[in-house]
């Protein structure tokens, strides 16, 4: 296996946003990958390139001042884990308004907006938010999309040396995150409390969030389990996936589903090590759908706000909806070599007014299964998903 695999697609995308962008914050979960990212930016830009590792206390020490330590510098400036220093938010926003210097910010955190509420306030206008995930089956290649599936996309979970030593680098990593990632964030929650939420988000992966019977099982409120959440969300280990409602005589499901971002992490609560664990895990259906998911998402670069699931109280689902202009592409998630036509799929076909319906399968081939239906193996997603689907003004 490669010890390492270039990151094409977003170091291109990095590269075009500098060049239009005054600050450009290239966000993701720790350990994704944002530095190693950074770091090939920095070779296709060289010379003229500075860098601050907010994690080291040298580079810290330089930035007491930030005004005097940055306001000379021209060229690529880039600060390594920012949201460990947010006052130099409003410092930024004074530089990148700074007539007549040739000068780019390439800033990384491991929180989103949201949560780094500062930078939004401070750079609006200013900033374009860029959102680096693990690995995905188009960076590694097909021959490697079961061992993708079962180690999650973190990059040295996937190319860890075994299984094992896979499964150790998320126990652990798993750990840091909860008892010293968050906290330095600012956020008091006890880890052990954040431990069990995580746990039964696990349990919960690819099913019909209720925050209400999450708070049943931890004694809190509504409101606490759902800071717990949106804390998750934020620091982009958990995702929430929004229902779509149609004007439709018939009772729309209203709450969102739940899905670990990454299914090696998953798999890690579930204490899933081989691909044998995996298969004969009662969650293997909701795992690979998740996985599924995900690589849909990212192949097609949908952004929140152009993909939903659609359900209905009798019993009527789509996985997957995708706004893609005006088109509306629906997609099922099988965990069989051999799906059907379902009546489920026949309705959501007409009720939402799909253009396309895209059944992901577990098989080896692509085959049409009706009009405006097809199917499509999971591991063929990459060639076969975005096909005359490009995303406007890309």
């Amino acid at each position: 296996m490669k010890s390492l695999i270039p990151r094409k697609k977003a170091l291109a995308r990095v590269l075009e946003l500098l060049d239009r962008h005054p600050v450009v914050a290239l966000l993701g979960a720790r350990q994704v990958g944002k530095t190693t990212l950074a770091r090939e930016v920095m070779a296709s830009r060289k010379p003229g390139v500075s860098y601050f590792d907010l994690e080291d206390p040298a580079d810290l020490a330089r930035l007491q001042d930030p005004m005097l330590a940055l306001r000379n510098l021209e060229g690529l400036v880039i600060l390594d884990e920012i949201q460990r220093k947010p006052d130099l938010f409003p410092v930024l926003r004074v530089l990148a308004d700074q007539p007549g210097v040739d000068r780019r910010f390439l800033i990384l955190g491991s929180a989103s907006p949201g949560l780094l509420r500062r930078s939004s306030e401070s750079l609006a206008g200013r900033v374009y938010f860029f959102h680096l995930s693990g690995f995905g089956p188009e960076e590694v290649g097909v021959e490697e999309v079961e061992r993708l599936w079962l180690r999650g996309g973190f990059p040295r979970s996937f190319l860890a040396a075994s299984d094992r030593e896979s499964r150790e680098w998320r126990v652990q990593f798993t750990r840091t995150f909860l008892e010293r990632d968050i906290p330095d964030l600012g956020i008091r929650i006890p880890p052990e409390t954040l431990r069990r939420f995580w746990a039964m988000a696990a349990h919960s992966h690819g099913q019909v969030w209720n925050s209400s019977e999450f708070a049943r099982s931890f004694g809190v409120s509504d409101a606490t389990v759902r800071r717990y959440m949106d804390l998750l969300i934020s620091t982009f280990v958990l995702r929430l996936l929004p229902p779509w409602h149609e004007n439709l005589k018939k009772r729309q499901v209203k709450a969102p589903k739940l899905y670990y971002t990454d299914t090696g992490l998953l798999h890690t609560q579930l204490r899933i090590e081989t691909r044998e664990d995996l298969l004969a895990h009662p969650k293997v259906g909701a795992s690979w759908e998740g996985f599924a998911l995900d690589t849909v998402i990212r192949i097609l670069d949908a952004e929140p706000g152009e993909y939903y699931f659609w359900a209905t109280q009798g019993g009527s689902e789509l996985d997957l909806l995708v706004f893609r202009g005006r088109k509306r592409l629906g997609f099922e998630f099988k965990f069989t070599e051999a799906p059907r036509v379902t009546r489920s799929m026949r309705i959501a076909l007409e009720d939402l007014r799909l253009d396309r319906l895209v059944v992901v399968h577990a098989g080896e081939k692509s085959f049409p299964m009706g009009e405006k239906i097809h199917a499509v193996p999971w591991k063929e997603l990459p060639a076969e998903v975005g096909k005359g689907t490009e995303h406007p003004g890309r």
